[in-house]
């Protein structure tokens, strides 16, 4: 018998609505039932950890964040892992952006202690990008940032140049960067390896969990190792086909309430779970 012991959720577009709420109280007699059988709780999201953790402010130091793509790994407050690039591997890539082959390029770079931008970046972007991270900063140059710890870029670009741009990044900076992509023009660059589900791999050895014993949700292409690797991966109705492709099990949309509606079925041991009372 197979017992889910975590239960691990992506964000935007997964547990959040497209009006970024979730049922709180619905979710809340999910987790009283949940911490009650000691099964642990994971946000992972390419979103910072700041912002990740004002969601859940009532049990934030009780549950573990895969935030950056996971780059960074928070359980109860504490730190597992951080991640980072070479300067020299940031340079290189930012020699890259600033080629001109990718019109309207913007990108912040994320740090452990805040994320940055160089001055004189669009404002209304600027905007949209503060809800995403609570903690973000102008700077002249990378000089100003040499003491943080450098993890993810993370761009925003047109569709049309989303494929090539990606395709760069492969060619020219293969082993120093990865770019996954979460659908609407948006492209992370992180360091390879350092993708949440290395980020539910790590929490897992430290709880004694097997991938087999892992539920998981998603639904962008940021989603896809820990959806290829967990034993019982969903994908999101209104995820994209190779995202689907990818999970073993499907879910109703995110304005369905899809994933608290999976997590009611796993609870009450209905399929495809088998669960103990």
């Amino acid at each position: 018998m197979t017992v889910v012991k975590m239960v691990a959720v992506d964000k935007d577009g997964t547990f959040l609505d497209d009006k970024k709420q979730f049922n709180r109280a619905r979710f809340h007699a999910c987790y009283q039932q949940m911490k009650q059988r000691g099964i642990k709780f994971v946000v992972a999201s390419g979103n910072q950890y700041y912002q990740l953790k004002s969601f859940f402010p009532d049990i934030a130091s009780e549950i573990a964040f895969v935030a950056e793509n996971g780059a960074w790994i928070i359980d109860r407050d504490e730190e597992l892992f951080c991640g980072s690039f070479s300067r020299q591997d940031i340079d290189a890539v930012l020699d890259t952006l600033h080629n001109g082959n990718y019109p309207e390029l913007r990108y912040i770079l994320c740090g452990r202690e805040s994320a940055y931008y160089f001055e004189g970046l669009d404002e209304k972007w600027l905007v949209k990008m503060r809800h995403y991270c609570h903690r973000l900063k102008a700077i002249r140059s990378l000089d100003e940032v040499a003491d943080d710890k450098l993890f993810k870029f993370a761009l925003n670009l047109s569709d049309d140049y989303v494929e090539p741009l990606m395709a760069d990044i492969e060619r020219l900076h293969h082993g120093a960067a990865a770019a996954t992509s979460s659908g609407h023009g948006s492209v992370d660059l992180i360091v390879p390896g350092n993708h949440k589900g290395h980020g539910l791999d790590l929490l897992g050895q430290r709880w004694g969990i097997d991938r087999s014993e892992i539920l998981v949700f998603g639904d962008g292409g940021n989603d896809l190792e820990m959806l290829q690797q967990s034993g019982f991966s969903f994908a999101m109705a209104n995820a994209p086909q190779k995202v689907k492709d990818a999970a073993r099990f499907a879910a109703p949309s995110n304005n369905e309430e899809g994933v608290l509606q999976v997590i009611e079925q796993m609870l009450a041991g209905k399929p495809p779970f088998n669960i103990s009372a």
